[in-house]
Parts: structure tokens; sequence; C-alpha cells
């Protein structure tokens, strides 16, 4: 249970670079997310939070709906006042001794006797990026999903979602976990250049993983993942990552299914790294990847959960494919690399190099 909390301003702040010998390696500076979520929650909520662990205020650098962005940023449902029912959010640190962070909190008013707003729950089937005002699907007071959204300069070490739901004390509320998972980026830069040559170009690497499961002996929940992607010219900004924008429309799929699912003795299951297939164009400012999150409804094995799906995990029977759980539109804007002088040596932190082995689903 949490009292919601005041708004501080956000700051801005670039991330250092990344270099290596001979050259100034690609590096990120910065990272986008803006997804619909769906309210299945079987209550009404009040409001949504986004937690960014291991980051602080100077690492939040946008929010959707938050104010200077060229989005109106009152409450309601009218796009000329509004684009999300909950206005502009709360951007609060917090500490728990062992961990600390970033709050993003968008909330109802409580009066004292009731709220002004808030997320029925339902199903409702949308492109995954469309819950706001301007989406074009009729968002209103009756539609049970909304589109949040927030820009950072540095990967979180965790993300977590949640519904903000009324406990059994009227205007408290508590956090109820959102099936929504969040990809964390990883700039693989190439070797170093021979004299005389060009530098090569990096491989930027997306990952994603199942949620964690409630019970630790059993396999957690299965979820279906499509992966769209496209590479830009130009940086992108959080508003281009919403329905109908030209940069998002132009994502071809880059993975058609696979099923991911959390087996509770291996940490490292449930993964699906996607960019390894080849190394960004030599013109690329940003990259953009789409996710969409499906239910899985085949079989479990009833003695510890773990999916049965009839024709292989990247296969799904329609029968297999259940409710659309919502989506992820995603991007990291690049710097390029660029030659260095001979003999300049620069170190870096900040950036996790991965390891060339693909892991495409849960590891059995």
């Amino acid at each position: 249970m949490r009292n919601i909390l005041v708004m501080r301003p956000l700051v801005a702040a670039m991330a250092g670079l990344v270099l290596a010998p001979g050259m100034a390696e690609a590096s990120v500076i910065g990272f986008l997310g803006n997804f619909d979520v769906i309210n299945d929650t079987g209550s009404t909520a009040h409001g949504f939070e986004i937690e960014l662990e291991g980051l602080t205020l100077g690492d939040v650098s946008d929010v959707f709906g938050g104010p200077g962005r060229g989005f109106p940023t009152g409450r309601g449902f009218d796009p000329a006042t509004s684009v999300q029912r909950y206005g502009s959010p709360s951007i609060t640190e917090y500490s728990t001794g062992a961990t600390f962070g970033v709050r993003v909190t968008y909330f109802g008013i409580w009066d004292g006797s009731s709220w002004d707003y808030g997320t029925p729950s339902g199903s409702f089937i949308t492109p995954g990026d469309n819950c706001w005002s301007g989406g074009g699907v009729g968002y209103g007071p009756d539609t049970p999903c909304d589109h949040f959204g927030v820009g950072t300069l540095s990967n979180p070490t965790a993300t977590r979602y949640s519904w903000l739901l009324e406990t059994g004390t009227p205007g408290q509320l508590t956090n109820g976990l959102v099936t929504l998972p969040a990809p964390v980026w990883n700039i693989i830069d190439p070797p170093p250049p021979a004299p005389g040559e060009q530098p090569g170009q990096p491989l930027v690497v997306a990952e994603i993983q199942a949620p964690e499961p409630l019970d630790p002996e059993q396999f957690g929940d299965a979820i279906w993942v499509k992966v769209f992607t496209t590479e830009l010219e130009d940086p992108i900004e959080l508003e281009d990552l919403v329905g109908g924008s030209p940069e998002v429309e132009q994502a071809v799929t880059e993975i058609e299914w696979q099923l991911l699912q959390r087996d509770p003795g291996n940490p490292d299951s449930g993964k699906l790294e996607s960019g390894y297939a080849a190394p960004v164009g030599p013109k690329a400012a940003s990259i953009l990847r789409r996710y969409e999150f499906f239910e899985y409804t085949g079989a479990y094995k009833p003695s510890d959960n773990e999916a049965q799906p009839l024709f292989g995990d990247s296969n799904p029977d329609p029968t297999e494919i259940g409710t659309y759980l919502g989506s992820q539109n995603a991007a990291a804007n690049l710097v390029a690399p660029v030659p260095l002088p001979a003999g300049v040596w620069l170190m870096g932190s900040g950036l996790v190099a991965l390891g060339a082995t693909l892991r495409r689903s849960r590891h059995r």
C-alpha cells in the first residue's frame, strides 16, 4: 500500500559515450518506450505506475503526456486538453535501502469521497498503441486500457509496471502487477578497425524476458510475442512511438512468433534477444522495435506448469493464442562510431556486452 507522491521536476543529462581503442564506438544516448496496457485485474484501477530500478531523476528524459512535449497534459478524454485520462504523471525517486530507483506515476485524484477518473477492467483489442485520446479507437471512460510511456538516458536494472488498485480503505491504492515485459537494450560494438579502415557498425540487441513465476516451484505463465523492427536515419522521440506514426508503420517482421516462459530453476530462461542478424546500417541514428504480446491458452504440464504447445514454441496453433495483452513500441537513439587518432585509448561504462549466442526461448 502506498500514498501517491508529489511530482519533482525532470532533469536531463547526456549519457557518457563508451569508447575503445582506435575509434569512438557507437553508444546509446536515449531509450524510449510507449505502450498500451489493458486492465485485466478484475477491478477498476485509479492510476498506473512505472518503476525504474537503478535510475535517478536525472536519467528520466521524457514521459508520455508530460509537459513540453507537444501533447496536451490535462486530465480527461478531450484530445484538445489531454492525451490520456490521468494527465501528466509525477516523477519521484525512491529507496528501499537495498535498491533505489524512480517511479513514474499516473494517478486519479481522490476528493475524499470519490475518484475523478479510473480505468475499468475488461478486455479490449487494439493495435497496441492507440489507447489514448488521439489513437482513433473511441477512447473514453469505458475503455479498459490506457497508453503510457517513458524516456530514459540509461538502462534500468529492472522495469516493473503496475495498475494502482483501491484497497479495502477508500482512497488508498495498492499495486497490481501487469504482464507486459519491457525491453533491455545492449550495444555490441565491432572490433577496432585496422589502420586506414573505417570503423564497422555495431549490433543493437534488445532483450525481453517473460514474467517471473508467482510460485517459486512452478514455471511462470507463458506468453506469445511477435517482434517488428526498423532502423531510422534520424533520432526518434517519444511522441513518435504511437499508432499511425510513419516510424512505427515502417517496422517489418523480425520474429513471427515466440513463446516465452520462465523456469524457476533457471534465471536465464524465458528470454528473447533480437538484433543479432546483422549490424545496423551506416546511417542509422535510431532503432525501433515493436513487441506484441498475447496470452498462451494451450496446455500446461500439471506437475510444474510447463507449457506444452502442440507444434513447438515458434509455431502456435490458433487455439493456443489467447487474449491480446498489449504492446511495446521501444526505441534506442544512437551515436554513430567515428574514427579516433591512433593511440587514443579511452574507457567507459554503462553498457553490457552480450555473448553471441541467441537465446530464443526458455532453457529446458
